[in-house]
C-alpha cells in the first residue's frame, strides 16, 4: 500500500513563496506518475501540476503556468512543488497523489495523500 505525506503548507502573504513536498513509501516510486491537486472550500478537486515517472515531463493548470514548478527526486521518494508569485485564489488544501504508470490531469488517481493547506492572504 502506497502511504503519502505532504508538507509545507502555511500562510503567506501575497506575491510571496511556498515550497510543498509529498513524501512516497510502500511501493517502487519510480512506477508511478505524481500529481498535486488542490481544493478550496466550495469547490470542486483542481489539477495543478503533474510529473511523470522519470520526471522528463511535466504538466500544469492555466492558472499556476510560470508561478509553480514541480520535480522529483526517485532517489529520495519525493515530490516537490514550488510555488511562487502566490495569490489569495491559490489558497486551498492541497493534496499529493500517485498513479501507477500513466500520468492524467483527471483525478483518477490510485492512492492520495492527507492534503496541506496553503492559505494566502492579500
Amino acid at each position: 500500500q502506497v502511504q503519502l505525506v505532504e508538507s509545507g503548507g502555511g500562510l503567506v502573504q501575497a506575491g510571496g513563496s511556498l515550497r510543498l513536498s509529498c513524501a512516497f513509501s510502500g511501493r517502487t516510486f519510480s512506477d508511478y506518475a505524481m500529481g498535486w491537486f488542490r481544493q478550496a472550500p466550495g469547490k470542486e478537486r483542481e489539477f495543478v501540476a503533474g510529473i511523470v515517472w522519470n520526471g522528463n515531463r511535466t504538466f500544469y493548470a492555466d492558472s499556476v503556468k510560470g508561478r509553480f514548478a514541480l520535480s522529483r527526486d526517485n532517489a529520495k521518494n519525493t515530490v516537490d512543488l514550488r510555488m511562487t508569485s502566490l495569490k489569495p485564489e491559490d489558497t486551498a488544501v492541497y493534496y499529493c497523489a500517485a498513479r501507477q504508470f500513466v500520468f492524467t490531469t483527471a483525478p483518477a488517481y490510485d492512492f492520495w495523500g492527507r492534503g496541506t493547506q496553503v492559505t494566502v492572504s492579500t
